[in-house]
């Protein structure tokens, strides 16, 4: 009997279904000859699901590539056919919609830079009504989770029922770790805002280099992403944009098996067990906390009292620094960060400060 051959809907069906879901592939699409040997290089691995590509760049400034524009489309078109796998391209307007429409493209996603201006969104979307295709949208540059769920809410009234998210980090002054700082608090945020939506992790624009890659996709898989999207070039450091972050297909191979991927839950009810018991002795520990933060800020509205009636400052520099320098080694000591304790007190603080400053605004 003869086995009917799936159709591209089909195939791009199940593979949105998969998890984890891997998408790989060049940061931009450069050369026919580019585009095809990274998708068999990255077929063979038997790890990817779907082959991206980046046809139009947006650049920081003029005169940098911007990709190779809607003549790349026939090269991904010709790597699905000799491959299988279902393609991917970002799309920033409607012309490019339609371009990448035209040509099979068979997931698009909404980048970083396109997600931050709802005018970009909304011309995106209303090209996309009436079309099924999945869309992904990637976390705006800004960290602001009213835009990157706007971008979400403006796609799913266009019609488009398979939405996901991309995270790919933020922009932020004064960090050097990472080229984008992933903020893991807000993209988990996000995933709370949107439980029905996959997310998937980018490491590549998180990182912006080779080094940490492994180590940032782990960790969303930890956290339970729905899969990664990370940048493979055939010739990483001779790539036209982005080179320092891509990994050939064999590279990409390596990390993917080497990452340990884990589960949300559990069938054996015994392990559920265990698990829900350290979960109560959390849920204790956190009511405990708060009653006492409560009782904290109980004390902090008396000595805004006292310092009103005594014509005193808020803030009191000597007194702020000497509880930083005690808390900070006392913290180290307990096995926590630095980074978390500053984080901590810094929060804190602020609220006793807004709690002592209405008893100093009260008539």
């Amino acid at each position: 009997m003869k086995t009917l051959e799936m159709t591209d809907k089909e195939k791009t069906q199940q593979v949105w279904a998969k998890r984890p879901i891997v998408i790989s592939g060049p940061c931009s699409a450069e050369t026919e000859e580019q585009v095809l040997a990274t998708a068999q290089r990255l077929a063979a691995t038997g790890k990817v699901d779907a082959l991206r590509a980046g046809i139009w760049k947006p650049r920081t400034k003029p005169g940098m590539f911007e990709g190779i524009g809607a003549k790349g489309l026939p090269w991904l078109q010709a790597a699905k056919k000799a491959t299988g796998l279902p393609t991917a391209v970002e799309v920033a307007t409607a012309k490019q919609v339609e371009a990448a429409l035209t040509f099979d493209v068979d997931i698009l996603w909404i980048g970083a830079r396109t997600t931050v201006n709802p005018f970009s969104v909304q011309e995106v979307a209303d090209a996309l009504r009436g079309v099924d295709v999945p869309v992904l949208v990637k976390n705006p540059i800004n960290p602001d989770l009213e835009l990157w769920g706007g971008g979400v809410e403006r796609i799913a009234r266009a019609g488009i029922k398979d939405i996901g998210l991309i995270h790919r980090g933020f922009s932020s002054y004064g960090n050097t770790q990472f080229r984008n700082a992933p903020m893991w608090h807000l993209a988990i945020e996000m995933k709370l805002r949107f439980p029905d939506l996959p997310i998937i992790n980018d490491p590549s624009h998180i990182c912006g280099n080779r080094d940490g890659l492994f180590d940032v996709a782990q960790k969303a898989i930890d956290l339970d992403y729905d899969g990664v999207m990370i940048e493979s070039h055939i010739d990483p450091d001779n790539a036209w944009s982005d080179a320092k972050q891509q990994v050939t297909p064999e590279r990409l191979k390596e990390m993917l098996e080497a990452i340990v991927w884990r589960k949300e839950s559990k069938d054996n009810s015994e392990l559920q067990g265990g698990l829900e018991k350290l979960r109560q002795q959390i849920n204790h520990l956190d009511d405990e906390m708060l009653q006492i933060i409560s009782q904290r800020m109980k004390i902090a509205d008396k000595i805004g009292q006292y310092k009103k009636e005594n014509n005193l400052t808020i803030l009191q520099t000597n007194r702020w620094q000497e509880i930083l320098d005690k808390m900070m080694a006392k913290g180290e000591k307990l096995g926590l960060s630095k980074d978390f304790i500053m984080k901590y007190l810094d929060a804190v603080h602020l609220e006793s400060i807004n709690h002592q400053k209405n008893i100093m605004d009260a008539q």
